[in-house]
């Protein structure tokens, strides 16, 4: 039995004393005992090193106390395990040596056996769930399809991701198969995540706001649905697309437990948007976690006073900073603790 299960119990839409809490990012870079470990392994040793995974994703639950763990891992492993070589640059962040461009690479890309190409984050699981020792629930997560065919074409990150959106606007049949295609791996990789012990999924579509709401649905949103589709009966499914409040009304009706919610969106706009009956996550700006505690304290009273405390999951708008000081961070959860209506 879990011993803090306030967080699953946020995303039913029960009644709670406060909100859950937990930070996107929440296992790395901004602890200094995360920083020990980037010394010594590279990003995806340390993505592949299942004890690693594991002492990483647990160090936020015992430095800042969230109500919920998210594993550490990165949604790039998804192409890697598709016959995609993904590299991960400093400096550049992540890097395709051979990004796809024609529909004979799209012919190349597989859909792999999950437990052959990723099973090692099976067994990061596994041991995350000891280390846990049932203190809080346990998150794992995808990027939407969309979000990773930009990478895979772009072959890097961008500001626009315009040869991605050149490949879906001038090659749509191989473009919608490469979706497909990650699409039907991405299913098979959360079911099995779910299978191993994550209590919940979030699915990111960071790139899904670089999107017209019409190419939205055609080109990301369809394909989510698909992917909620086949988890939503096994487990709580979280979507989060960065950018796209003009889809929140939509997402709302898609069997997802709840929607995450980014800084430009108010809260007032995203109940009304979502019609006020489902969960909603989000939407601290993460750089206001470079204010004052003492002000990071009142913005979060405010912010869950906005939102209400129950069908809300607090959080931020998207991935933690780098350089928020660890006192900041414990500022936030805190404040979420701390909250009294």
């Amino acid at each position: 039995m879990l011993k803090n299960d306030l967080f699953l119990r946020a995303l039913k839409g029960e009644t709670v004393n406060r909100p859950p809490v937990w930070m996107m990012r929440q296992a790395g870079r901004y602890l200094p005992e995360f920083m020990v470990l980037k010394k010594k392994y590279d990003f995806f040793t340390r993505c592949r090193t299942p004890e690693l995974a594991a002492e990483i994703t647990v160090q936020p639950i015992d430095i800042i106390g969230p109500d919920a763990a998210i594993l550490f891992s990165d949604i790039l492993v998804i192409p890697q395990a598709m016959n995609i070589e993904v590299q991960m640059k400093d400096g550049i962040g992540p890097w395709l040596p051979d990004p796809i461009r024609t529909p004979a690479q799209v012919d190349q890309v597989l859909v792999p056996n999950i437990e052959e190409t990723l099973g090692y984050v099976m067994e990061a699981i596994k041991l995350t769930k000891e280390r846990l020792d049932n203190r809080v629930p346990l998150i794992g997560f995808a990027g939407s399809p969309w979000t990773i065919m930009c990478y895979a074409v772009q072959g890097q990150g961008s500001k626009n991701f315009d040869k991605a959106k050149e490949f879906c606007f001038t090659q749509p049949v191989a473009a919608h198969m490469l979706l497909q295609k990650i699409t039907d791996t991405t299913i098979a990789y959360l079911k099995a995540k779910v299978a191993a012990g994550v209590n919940a999924v979030q699915l990111f579509d960071s790139w899904g706001g670089m999107l017209s709401p019409v190419d939205y649905q055609e080109f990301s949103w369809q394909y989510m649905q698909q992917i909620i589709d086949a988890l939503k009966e096994e487990t709580q499914v979280i979507a989060f697309g960065k950018g796209c409040w003009f889809a929140l009304q939509e997402m709302s009706k898609s069997g997802a437990a709840a929607l995450g919610i980014d800084w430009t969106c108010s809260a007032r706009n995203a109940r009304y948007l979502t019609g006020g009956q489902i969960t909603l996550q989000g939407n601290f700006d993460p750089s206001r976690l470079l204010s004052p505690p003492s002000e990071i304290k009142k913005m979060v009273k405010l912010m869950i006073d906005d939102f209400g405390k129950d069908r809300y999951i607090a959080n931020l708008g998207h991935g933690i900073l780098p350089n928020i000081p660890v006192d900041n961070a414990k500022a936030f959860v805190d404040a979420v603790k701390e909250y009294r209506s």
